[in-house]
């Protein structure tokens, strides 16, 4: 399996005081999302991981989702950071 370098944005202090934070937990959902990927590109038939990522990208959108309802500003700082794209809205 090949290694990926992924994102470490976040400082190793503030990875320690701000486990709980939305933007920590966004932070390792998209590491997840990226290592699952990365997975998947190699194993295509591995359906529960392709299971898993669908549920780690549905926590990940309910959290950016209640991010950008509670502060835009933070929110589009995250996503310029992690390089995200803005969730289509309906």
């Amino acid at each position: 399996m090949v290694k990926n370098s992924f994102i470490s944005v976040i400082s190793q202090e503030e990875k320690e005081e701000n486990k709980g934070s939305v933007e920590f937990q966004v932070f390792s959902f998209t590491n997840k999302i990226r290592r699952l990927t990365s997975h998947l590109e190699l194993h295509k038939k591995d359906y529960l991981s392709q299971r898993g990522l669908r549920k780690t990208l549905g926590k990940r959108q309910r959290l950016l989702a209640y991010l950008s309802k509670k502060n835009r500003i933070r929110y589009k700082e995250l996503i310029g950071q992690l390089d995200i794209r803005e969730p289509k809205t309906r």
